[in-house]
């Protein structure tokens, strides 16, 4: 796997391409139309990224009086994201994280927790440990909205992740840190009850997206 200091130097030379991942676009679409966000009053995502889907949210979706916290370890991102959101300035900011999971947010605050493409990239540990940190963030009946990369589910998606699998088994660099990955696999029974767990395919490359309540 990537170390931190590798996803950095990676995600940093990315930059705006970032908002060109084609196959992104649906399962995306899916996690907006099904995360409630229409009602959601205080957003934490994790891996903000260029702040297109952050900026997508509270110029289309989300009431006027939604807050909005973005977090991630490149700071190439972090100042897209900033321009991105830049409208919202009064109600919407993100910061540079050195690559904890711990959030700069008080317990049971927020009612909408994203994570977007990030956990295929993180180990098992880690992963958990994010999950862990956003069921602290999380109010009771919040929703964790998630989406990675997962296995195929049909002929095609198949070989594209027996595909991306030896790109990433050759240099995990070339597939930006990631692979795919079993989301719900992560979640614990205790902590979250899944009320939305569909594998979407787009241009062969199958996603799961997962939405769950904080219990």
């Amino acid at each position: 796997m990537l170390s931190y200091c590798e996803v950095i130097k990676f995600y940093d030379a990315f930059g705006k391409r970032q908002d060109k991942q084609f196959y992104e676009k649906a399962a995306i679409n899916d996690l907006i139309e099904q995360g409630q966000f229409d009602e959601a009053k205080n957003i934490i995502e994790f891996g903000c990224g260029t702040g297109k889907l952050a900026s997508r949210l509270l110029a289309c979706i989300t009431p006027d009086s939604c807050h909005y916290l973005g977090v991630d370890i490149s700071q190439t991102m972090v100042s897209l994201c900033r321009k991105n959101i830049g409208s919202f300035s009064e109600r919407a900011t993100c910061y540079k994280t050195e690559g904890e999971s711990r959030i700069d947010a008080p317990d049971q605050t927020a009612d909408r927790f994203i994570s977007t493409y990030v956990l295929d990239l993180l180990t098992e540990e880690d992963a958990i440990s994010l999950l862990n940190e956003a069921h602290r963030v999380l109010l009771p009946g919040g929703y964790l909205c998630l989406a990675s990369l997962t296995h195929g589910i049909s002929f095609v998606s198949r070989i594209v992740e027996i595909l991306w699998r030896r790109l990433y088994q050759l240099k995990p660099f070339i597939v930006g840190g990631c692979r795919p990955i079993n989301l719900k696999k992560y979640l614990q029974n205790d902590q979250w009850h899944v009320v939305h767990d569909p594998v979407i395919v787009s241009y062969g490359v199958p996603s799961e997206v997962v939405i769950a309540k904080r219990l």
